[in-house]
């Protein structure tokens, strides 16, 4: 049933409403919030000088910047000093692998994911390799539904490991990791080891404490997050050691924002990042994971009606096992084909097909048809249970007629 509160709520998202475009691909970015919109064209407006001036309008610039990034570490729990804003969440990870520097003398191995999009996998394969480190991979477990277990990490890990990557949610398989649990474990088995968290796909869906999960790095983007095209690195007090400036050398080099801001940031759009994290209350976030509830188990009764069909991640609906992330594949159908026979059928469904820069995972799926991935239904709370109704009713048209 759709609640009220996501009727509502559906009009602060301009393109939601003033288009009759369902938008079902939103795990690859959300629609944007009004207020950051207006925010944004504000600032072009009315501000947009170079930092770091002091006549009157350079100085109103110089503290919303300011603002912007102070509130965007407040909105996972950081310090200002423990974040760096960037164009998208894999150059900041690029940045990030390129700044690291291990104790040298000694072997150092390093634990990637085949769960994870790229993004968080070849910065750290790149490192590997340019320092002649080993690279160990950790394989999402077939029988858990292709989610991260423990036990097969816990054989990967060596008083050898510099550093263990995953994610903490599928873009695939929308099924969510325990991050907390996860870090817990491989504090408790080797206490030195850094571990970094791609959040990309995780944070539209739930609140971010990044102390309280534990992490050492955590990165997500924000145009995924109803915001503008900018996204965020945090690295926990302890990395900074290992986290060698790539700024200008008279530049300062106390924080992770002088270490690896490169200049040229986007001003605007840090500037509207306080709007957005003042919309995004604990009774936001309650009421998103409950429409997101309504969501999943739309869709997922259905789909486990269908014998031809294979969901890929968890069944359950609940808002602790899984975001509405919702991937698939239909026995006969191959996943490119069936979203284009989807589009001719009925143009108002927005849906996606191919492996989505998770190539490594949907390689382990085995599947009938690889090359064209999997069909991806990618919902958030501005999305409503009738689009859902109504994009089933246009698959079941399109699958009857094969």
């Amino acid at each position: 049933m759709q609640s009220l509160w996501a009727t509502q709520i559906r009009d602060r998202f301009p393109a939601v409403v003033g288009t009759p475009q369902s938008y079902m691909d939103n795990a690859g970015g959300s629609q944007v919030l009004d207020v950051v919109i207006e925010s944004i064209k504000d600032y072009l407006s009315g501000t947009n000088v170079q930092l770091g001036a002091s006549y009157v309008t350079g100085k109103i610039s110089n503290d919303r910047v300011a603002t912007g990034l102070l509130e965007s570490a407040k909105f996972i729990n950081a310090d200002s000093g423990e974040v760096v804003l960037g164009s998208s969440s894999t150059q900041l990870l690029h940045n990030l692998s390129s700044a690291l520097q291990f104790e040298e003398g000694q072997e150092h191995e390093i634990i990637v994911s085949a769960c994870d999009h790229e993004t968080n996998v070849a910065p750290w394969i790149r490192l590997a390799e340019n320092r002649g480190y080993n690279v160990k991979i950790w394989n999402p477990n077939p029988n858990h539904d292709w989610t991260l277990q423990v036990s097969d990490l816990e054989p990967l890990l060596s008083p050898k490991t510099a550093m263990v990557a995953f994610t903490g949610c599928s873009n695939i398989t929308g099924t969510i990791h325990d991050i907390k649990s996860i870090v817990k474990f491989i504090r408790e088995k080797q206490p030195h080891v850094l571990v970094g968290v791609d959040g990309v796909a995780y944070t539209p869906h739930r609140a971010i404490d990044v102390k309280d999960l534990g992490v050492d790095f955590f990165v997500f983007s924000w145009y995924k997050v109803y915001g503008p095209h900018i996204s965020l690195l945090y690295a926990a007090p302890r990395t900074q050691k290992y986290i060698k400036p790539l700024s200008h050398f008279f530049n300062p080099s106390n924080t992770l924002f002088d270490k690896l801001n490169l200049a040229g940031g986007n001003y605007e759009l840090t500037a509207s990042l306080p709007h957005l994290v003042e919309f995004l209350t604990p009774s936001t976030w309650e009421n998103i994971a409950k429409q997101e509830e309504a969501l999943s188990k739309t869709f997922i009764d259905w789909i486990s009606t269908r014998p031809d069909a294979t969901l890929y991640g968890t069944k359950e609906t609940t808002s602790d096992k899984r975001v509405p992330v919702l991937s698939f594949c239909i026995k006969g159908w191959d996943s490119k084909d069936l979203v284009e026979a989807v589009e001719k059928e009925d143009k108002q469904y927005g849906i996606r097909w191919g492996h989505f820069y998770a190539k490594r995972l949907i390689d382990s799926f085995g599947l009938e048809k690889p090359d064209g991935g999997i069909v991806r239904v990618s919902l958030l709370f501005y999305n409503t249970v009738e689009e859902v109704q109504g994009l089933i009713k246009v698959f079941e048209k399109v699958l009857a007629k094969n």
